[in-house]
């Protein structure tokens, strides 16, 4: 019975990874910091299954005692600061948490588990404005924010320790992936709960960026599999992730809300200068919720993930966001 160690095992994916890897006979632990809530683990039946242990990815001795007590066949680093506003607020944070964090596992494991297969999570951000309509493992990087800048150094300390100690480690770039288990603060979800709260009777408005911007949505249930896949592989690699196809955050609110339904009308259309009123969805362009460097489009190319891997998505994009409702 193989050993595991998921840095972040309490977030979205870190939930739907353990969940995967329980099922296949993997004794799990999970660092995380102890205030950290393991109500996703509730929502997937596998509260108490996980063993978790209290640490900051920060701390290397934390990280170090971590790999000591679970001496890991596997480790999935998938702790993060992964907010891109957030991180122009708190550029030192989530280098900190982002990279430096990774460097400790990194090195821990080349001295405690040098025989440990080692997954990070990398992201489609580091692209940004990229030339190319779709994006694979040759398209240049162009990093437009914090977040994407500490991921992209994360990359390629993996990349360099596969040469230069032997590591085993795989990127997975991972584009937008979400679920029911998605935190509130992302706008996936927070189009989800107001949606189901508007749909309830709430006359609240609901307040987003730029709507027109397009990402490539899987299913994070979906991507682990993915993840667990390059770790069983016979040798590391890097491999994108993703559905090929794009969708806008207004395509997004679009389902949502046909998920209660109905139809969504804009101004001009045959209502108010309010748009709506009574049990009805009122949407408002809000230039806080704009980030710096704003990224329009991103849709990756997974084809080398589905020939090497045997891997491919399998849940559709209205059928994601219909999930998500029913969710929330």
């Amino acid at each position: 019975m193989k050993n595991v160690l998921i840095t972040g095992a309490a977030g979205q994916c870190g939930s739907y990874l353990s969940k995967l890897l329980l099922e296949r006979g993997y004794n799990v632990y999970g660092l995380s910091k102890q205030r950290t809530s393991l109500e996703n683990h509730k929502k997937l039946g596998i509260s108490g299954s996980v063993s978790i242990i209290d640490g900051d990815i920060t701390d290397p001795s934390c990280v170090n005692m971590a790999l000591k007590v679970s001496r890991p066949d596997e480790i999935y680093n998938l702790a993060a600061q992964s907010h891109v506003g957030q991180s122009f607020k708190t550029p030192q944070q989530t280098c900190a948490v982002n990279f430096t964090g990774y460097l400790n596992v990194l090195y821990g494991a080349r001295e405690i588990v040098p025989h440990a297969r080692i997954y990070q999570a990398s992201t489609s951000e580091m692209y940004g404005y990229a030339a190319e309509l779709l994006q694979n493992e040759s398209t240049p990087f162009q990093p437009k924010s914090p977040y994407a800048v500490s991921k992209l150094a994360s990359f390629w300390a993996g990349v360099n320790a596969r040469h230069e100690a032997s590591q085993f480690v795989s990127n997975g770039i991972l584009f937008n992936h979400e679920s029911p288990l998605r935190h509130p603060d992302f706008v996936t979800r927070k189009i989800t709960l107001a949606v189901n709260r508007i749909n309830s009777g709430s006359n609240e408005v609901l307040r987003l960026g730029n709507i027109d911007s397009k990402r490539d949505w899987g299913f994070a249930g979906d991507y682990v599999d993915a993840m667990y896949r390059m770790l069983q592989h016979d040798k590391p690699d890097d491999f994108v992730v993703a559905t090929g196809e794009t969708h806008s955050v207004r395509e997004f609110v679009t389902e949502a809300w046909a998920a209660c339904g109905k139809h969504i009308r804009y101004v001009g259309e045959g209502v108010d200068e309010k748009g709506y009123c009574g049990n009805q969805l009122v949407m408002e362009i809000d230039k806080q919720f704009y980030r710096p460097n704003e990224l329009n489009f991103l849709r990756g190319d997974y084809s080398k993930a589905a020939a090497v891997l045997g891997w491919k998505p399998t849940v559709g994009f209205k059928q994601l966001v219909k999930m998500m409702m029913e969710g929330d």
